[in-house]
């Protein structure tokens, strides 16, 4: 056997390597293109995942938590009439709620209301909280702008948002009165004094929420010791199933129990259709890399007939000039990805803290988005970029390296491939 035909890896990959730099100015385009494609993968998918992140981060932190439970029946009619134990009187509930599972929980009475200033009336959602309960559970402590925040279940104050107060015409320390319906459909109504103010994104929230004392709400209301919610935080909103089947195990009978995706359908689905999208995002970038990894390889096989014959001829195997082509491949398809990887580090880092979007950001509050954009650069999104150009780049990198290790060596050295 030709000592040709042993030649080892090393030998091949230096063969390799030469080759892909014997035409400088068309390796380092392809090298360019593939860098900016992988840039362009990662860069787009981290706005987009930022974006659909801070949806959904918005929506948990407006009151909805990971898992809510409510009575049966008040999802489709929010009052007075479905209320549920609270969490002191059902053991079992209070000892999930305390373990390890549970990273924040609260419960709340909510319930509509309509708010009365000197000038102008609203409809609201009036919600009694538990101040020290709400902390790391909801926005509205870190929301808190002027005045301050509820300091506890028996405090007379409210806190409301900026935008419903300039709609009321009044202040901070100007007296409202609140009206809702009590369990014996009688009306119910308290006079309370503006304690705090709030902002926060976006800001049709500011218009919809009116926050008092548990305690205070209650007596308001005259509801003994009902609540209205439940609200809980686990580890991670995606990986709800296992938490979800222990609360409806420790929940009371007849509970509702649900996720923030069940409760919000248009933001569980966006979640499942950017995982979905990202992926085809990918594949459409490569599409458009793959045509010039193919032409730039052709190339230069094209170039090397001559040689290539006269290799074989030496005693050179056909499947060593094989891998010698896919080696070029994916040493360029390496250094490209490096390039890719380092300038979408290099074009995140300095936004890391948030893009400005309030320019369009009354345009984009519908959806739940915030004015301040932040993006999300996962390991997971990275890795999946880098491994479908990598293995589909190798598997278009199959048609030049077939087409080369098919010569026929007479033929490749007396003629130039046709």
């Amino acid at each position: 056997m030709n000592t040709a035909s042993k030649l080892s890896w090393k030998i091949i990959f230096r063969m390799a390597w030469r080759n892909l730099w014997r035409n400088h100015r068309r390796s380092l385009i392809m090298l360019s293109a593939i860098a900016l494609g992988v840039w362009g993968m990662i860069w787009m998918t981290a706005l987009m995942r930022g974006m659909v992140d801070q949806m959904i981060d918005n929506s948990i932190k407006t009151l909805s938590g990971h898992i809510q439970i409510h009575a049966a029946g008040y999802l489709d009619d929010p009052s007075v009439e479905h209320l549920i134990p609270p969490v002191n009187e059902s053991p079992a509930l209070q000892a999930l709620l305390d373990s390890n599972d549970v990273t924040a929980w609260s419960q709340r009475i909510r319930v509509p209301a309509v708010i009365r200033s000197e000038r102008e009336v609203y409809a609201v959602t009036l919600v009694g909280i538990d101040p020290a309960r709400e902390r790391g559970l909801s926005f509205i402590e870190e929301s808190v702008s002027d005045g301050v925040y509820i300091t506890s279940v028996d405090d007379k104050r409210l806190l409301v948002g900026r935008k419903l107060l300039d709609r009321l015409e009044t202040k901070l320390n100007r007296r409202v009165v609140m009206m809702s319906q009590d369990p014996d459909n009688n009306i119910a109504e308290r006079g309370f004094r503006i304690g705090g103010i709030f902002d926060t994104d976006p800001q049709a929230t500011e218009t919809s929420y009116v926050f008092g004392g548990l305690e205070t709400v209650r007596k308001m209301l005259n509801l003994g010791t009902g609540i209205s919610e439940i609200s809980l935080l686990g580890h991670d909103y995606r990986q709800l199933d296992e938490l979800k089947k222990k609360t409806q195990s420790a929940a009371m009978e007849n509970a509702d129990v649900k996720t923030w995706a069940e409760q919000d359908p248009y933001m569980g689905t966006m979640l499942n259709v950017m995982d979905g999208f990202i992926l085809i995002w990918f594949a459409i970038i490569f599409l458009a890399l793959s045509f010039g990894l193919v032409n730039t390889l052709l190339m230069a096989v094209f170039e090397r007939t001559r040689e290539i014959g006269l290799v074989q001829a030496l005693g050179m195997k056909s499947s060593n000039i094989l891998f010698m082509v896919l080696i070029e491949s994916i040493i360029m398809l390496m250094i490209g990805l490096a390039a890719g990887n380092l300038l979408s580090w290099l074009t995140i880092l300095p936004v890391q803290d948030g893009i400005d979007i309030s320019g369009v950001a009354d345009g984009l509050e519908w959806a739940g988005m915030s004015s301040t954009l932040l993006p999300a650069l996962l390991a997971r999104d990275v890795l999946t970029a880098n491994a479908v150009v990598l293995v589909l780049g190798i598997f278009a990198s199959l048609v030049p390296a077939w087409r080369a290790s098919r010569k026929v060596p007479i033929e490749a050295i007396t003629r130039v491939w046709q």
